[in-house]
């Protein structure tokens, strides 16, 4: 097989909306263990492969459209077999694969054009299979038992799957043809195109959970598309835009705000940014809150509806298995059939440490941000039931420290954003006892006392004053326990016997982005995340080169991950450090450049080299939602903006343009009622910020150099 056609086979194309989603191949096809039709964490359609006659067509293009809507393969054939007298040769059929994703349902128009003298005859072969496997099964999960798979059913152009699970759930597929096939057999069917000289012929198909629908059709998939191209143009309108002078920036800056428009599905409590296609395709709490704390300055709206959601499905018992506790708030949910059958947790799973003490911090923040106390009042129970989560986990923590320790062995054994098993150790590479105390999770702790302090206060909360005092214990313990002075820097964690884990980790820079250390500690920090020990060129590594279990290929001992590089570059710029934002901002987008302009969940940590691409990690999800919000945390980082929604002013605090770029414009930045239309630019060392108004009152921005 020739490189390019091997590429096009590992190189997977991604369309979602709702809770399905679609991976193929550059040839559109579905062919690889990962790839497929899923709906709710089942996979509907498993194989759908074209053939022409016995061989591969030619894959002469393939890409998604800029807005995540459409994905298109352009083929070629192969030289065909004779029709009468003459064959095709290679080269004169185009085919165009354009293929669209609604509801539960793929659309797909195969257009074959004949550019020969002669008519040519086109046997298009399908592959098709549907396994209904779990999301975990195909991660890899062995199952003891699965159900069973009834023989499909073929009922003229369309080809019905059925599987009853283990849970007695009668689950259904189909795909269908606007034209009748010529042959079936178990393993597909085979589809003849008769095209005229300079003619093209159209073949419409549909898939997805089993319907007596209409057949395929041209005016169907135009139905679909239109639908599909206006919800995705909704999506992609929310919040405030961002331009500049700089044309390749700004297609990284379209391209992630597409990818989140892609990735954010309308649920009944408002827009949710799932976690990240293949593996995440549903709500995640931790991921959800990281992300609208990324697009909070440019979109409220999106904190609003994570928060809604985050608060109706906040824990109100106690289950070991599901590691729920009353108050706090959900790690993650999944609706397969091993999540039914509770052979895993994770339907409604509350293991997450640090989920309930951000789902705070974002409520403190989007009350700043908007201004919008009455729906904060509507949350004001759940935000209350969170921080006595809070308050009850630090009082049972010998040094008042938010620690964790997984209740059942079917649950996560780490519960922070690291959460894979070898990414909290000793200097020495040993695991500590449990409970563990993350150190950056007592930052986040920090941050919600201190939120709900400021809201108690707005409320005449008794509370309010003990919050703040709590808040100021919690820092104290933090300076005492993991404060590292030969090092200077913070440990990683504290283990349930009270021994530091002295290891250097990108966490400690999330203490910066919530304001705890005091500024020579924060320096010191800020210095040495900007070491090659973790800086590698092109972003900031999750491990220090050096410590015990660093690996640069590794989950999270040694790579790079776009959102832990955000908010550290965020935590430096608090400190007076934007410079080092711009710095870090251009790194990024150097970055992106090499993934087709957008960053992908993590990559390898290996050290920036002279004409060498940063290395991608091999199962990274690509598109990942906080991996897309990064770029807007590192430019606001950059301009220093922050807005005050119930006074209505813009603050903007010594901003820093990207290195090369002389001019950023946020268009349309909502301030309370009103909008509003910044301009940054540059003069000389310094960088000047302008309102320009199209609206009917001016909003004040306060500049300070």
């Amino acid at each position: 097989m020739d490189p390019a056609a091997t590429a096009a086979l590992y190189t997977s194309h991604v369309l979602k909306d709702g809770d399905s989603f679609l991976i193929a191949n550059g040839y559109g096809d579905i062919a690889g263990p990962a790839e497929g039709l899923f709906y709710n964490d089942t996979r509907l359609l498993s194989l759908y492969r074209l053939a022409l006659g016995d061989g591969r067509p030619a894959l002469l293009s393939a890409s998604v459209s800029r807005d995540n809507a459409f994905f298109v393969a352009h083929l070629t054939n192969r030289a065909l077999s004779p029709m009468g007298e003459h064959g095709t040769p290679q080269g004169l059929v185009h085919i165009a694969r354009t293929r669209l994703l609604l509801g539960e349902r793929m659309y797909e128009r195969i257009a074959c054009t004949n550019y020969d003298s002669r008519p040519a005859l086109l046997p298009l072969r399908f592959e098709l299979a549907a396994d209904f496997r779990d999301m975990f099964e195909v991660r890899g999960a062995v199952r003891k038992a699965r159900g069973e798979m009834l023989a499909a059913r073929d009922d003229g152009s369309r080809r019905r799957f059925q599987y009853r699970g283990l849970d007695q759930v009668l689950r259904s597929s189909f795909i269908a043809f606007s034209q009748a096939p010529e042959r079936e057999d178990g393993d597909g069917l085979d589809i003849d195109l008769r095209i005229e000289p300079g003619s093209c012929s159209e073949l419409y198909v549909e898939a997805g959970l089993d319907s007596d629908a209409a057949a395929p059709s041209r005016e169907r998939f135009r139905q679909a598309a239109t639908q599909a191209r206006l919800r995705m143009r909704h999506r992609r309108r929310r919040g405030a835009h961002i331009s500049s002078n700089g044309p390749l920036f700004d297609e990284w800056m379209r391209r992630s705000r597409s990818d989140l428009a892609l990735l954010t599905s309308e649920l009944p409590s408002g827009p949710y940014p799932y976690a990240g296609i293949p593996w995440f395709s549903t709500p995640f709490g931790r991921d959800a809150v990281i992300t609208a704390l990324q697009t909070l300055w440019l979109d409220p709206g999106l904190a609003r509806g994570v928060l809604q959601f985050l608060a109706d499905h906040q824990a109100q018992e106690d289950s070991a298995f599901l590691d729920a506790a009353p108050g706090k708030i959900l790690h993650e949910t999944r609706k397969g059939e091993m999540a039914s059958l509770r052979e895993l947790p994770f339907g409604l799973y509350y293991g997450g440490v640090d989920t309930t003490p951000l789902f705070v911090m974002l409520a403190g923040a989007y009350a700043r941000r908007s201004g919008e106390h009455a729906f904060i009042d509507r949350l004001w129970p759940a935000l209350r039931a969170a921080t006595a989560w809070i308050e009850r986990t630090c009082d049972a923590n010998p040094w008042g420290l938010l620690d964790y320790a997984r209740r059942e062995a079917s649950g996560l054994a780490n519960q922070g954003w690291k959460d894979s098993g070898d990414s909290v150790f000793h200097a020495d590479g040993r695991f500590p006892p449990g409970p563990i105390a993350l150190v950056e999770v007592q930052g986040y702790a920090y941050a919600a006392l201190r939120a709900m302090a400021e809201l108690g206060r707005r409320r005449d909360d008794p509370d309010a004053a003990r919050w703040d005092e709590r808040a100021a214990r919690l820092r104290e313990a933090v300076q005492a326990k993991f404060w590292m002075p030969q090092a200077g820097y913070y440990g990683i964690a504290v283990d349930g016997e009270g021994r530091l884990c002295e290891v250097r980790a990108s966490n400690a820079g999330h203490l910066l982005f919530v304001g705890l250390p005091e500024p020579e500690q924060a320096h010191s920090v800020a210095e040495q995340l900007m070491s090659p020990a973790f800086y590698s060129g092109w972003g900031l590594r999750t491990l220090a080169k050096g410590e015990a279990r660093y690996n640069p290929m590794s989950y999270h001992n040694g790579s790079v991950w776009p959102h832990d590089v955000a908010l550290c570059a965020s935590g430096i710029a608090r400190y007076r450090g934007r410079d080092v934002a711009a710095r870090v901002l251009r790194s990024a987008f150097e970055t992106a450049v090499h993934f087709d302009m957008r960053l992908p969940e993590l990559y390898c940590g290996f050290a920036r080299r002279p004409g060498a691409p940063p290395i991608p990690y091999p199962v990274a999800c690509l598109p990942q939602a906080w991996a897309a919000g990064s770029p807007f945390m590192l430019l606001q980082a950059c301009l220093g903006v922050e807005i005050d929604g119930e006074h209505g002013v813009v603050h903007v605090d010594r901003p820093r343009l990207p290195p090369g770029i002389d001019d950023v414009r946020v268009r349309g930045l909502r301030v309370g009622e009103e909008r509003v239309d910044l301009v940054f630019k540059q003069f000389g060392e310094r960088v000047g910020v302008f309102s320009e108004s199209r609206y009917a009152n001016a909003i004040p921005v306060n500049l300070r150099n």
